[in-house]
């Protein structure tokens, strides 16, 4: 049921999702459910793997813990739909859900950033203070600061979704594979500048901080690293933070390129393939990024697989 101009009757939201042939389509279901898939157990088996091996408790796995949990609502918000639209064609989404789908999705990806940044800075402190590493990131102070990083986002995105799920919409064809805000505000009856506008600038606020605080974080480590007497300490070093900026390279670089990209490089089937890509792609390696690329999660991997063989 499309809305009139008061936008009252509105119930629900198509989702047109992507062009192409049903063949495509099928193609198309078969790789995200695969990658969807290997997400959800590479995710769940780093964070049981941390919890149930008492060498990987520390504040930097336990991030990482978090982070695995995070990627894995992130992909859940999204993926399962369009999963659905793929392979059976239902594109109807109801309007509680579309808007409850497009919160999730904002949430969970800036409370994405904040732990990026989070995890930064405890790189940091475990390079450069090693001595005090666990008396400055002690339990409370680990809890806070994921607290931090989930209680701001929360907070913050609630009320400008109050409005959006207010405002009256004259039509109801969302041209994006999930309740995306830009494609919403495409369909509001009244103007919605300001609201694009500080979309656009909380945005690229947080987006510009979370950045300025990692980049220091790290110029600080490799200042530290040069330091370092003997080049195995050297490469021990870098192979620790190699996983973080791994990802923090990954989430952050398509952010951008989402966020900051020239307007006539805007098409809006390159803008659903890179928000496709930028919410699966992550959350997917994530669990190969962390056990390929350090030493300490590569022997618990090893030592488990014997046990249960």
């Amino acid at each position: 049921m499309e809305n009139g101009r008061n936008g009252s009757l509105l119930v629900y939201f198509i989702l047109q999702g992507f062009p192409g042939s049903f063949m495509f389509h099928v193609i198309m279901f078969t790789a995200l459910l695969l990658i969807y898939f290997v997400t959800l157990v590479g995710n769940v088996f780093v964070a049981v793997l941390i919890c149930s091996d008492y060498r990987l408790h520390s504040p930097m796995y336990f991030f990482l813990v978090c982070f695995s949990v995070v990627e894995t609502i992130l992909s859940s918000s999204v993926v399962p739909k369009l999963l659905v639209i793929l392979i059976t064609g239902e594109k109807a989404i109801s309007r509680v859900g579309c808007f409850a789908q497009s919160y999730i999705f904002y949430f969970i990806s800036t409370t994405d950033f904040l732990l990026l940044t989070v995890m930064s800075i405890d790189r940091c402190v475990a390079i450069c203070l090693p001595l005090r590493y666990s008396s400055i990131m002690a339990k409370s102070i680990c809890i806070s600061l994921m607290t931090g990083c989930l209680i701001p986002p929360f907070i913050t995105l609630l009320y400008p979704t109050i409005i959006l799920a207010n405002l009256p919409f004259c039509g109801n064809v969302l041209n994006h594979f999930f309740c995306e805000s830009a494609a919403l505000l495409k369909l509001a009856c009244i103007d919605t500048s300001l609201l694009k506008l500080n979309t656009i600038l909380s945005s690229v606020l947080i987006l510009i901080v979370c950045l300025i605080i990692a980049v220091i974080s790290y110029i600080i480590i490799v200042a530290t690293i040069i330091r370092m007497p003997t080049g195995t300490g050297r490469q021990k070093t870098f192979s620790t933070c190699g996983s973080h900026l791994t990802m923090l390279s990954l989430v952050f670089g398509s952010a951008i390129f989402i966020v900051i990209r020239p307007p006539k490089e805007y098409s809006v089937e390159n803008d659903k393939m890179i928000n496709l890509i930028s919410t699966v792609l992550a959350p997917l390696l994530n669990p190969f990024v962390y056990t390929l690329k350090n030493q300490k999660v590569k022997e618990c991997v090893q030592d488990t697989i014997k046990r249960k063989c």
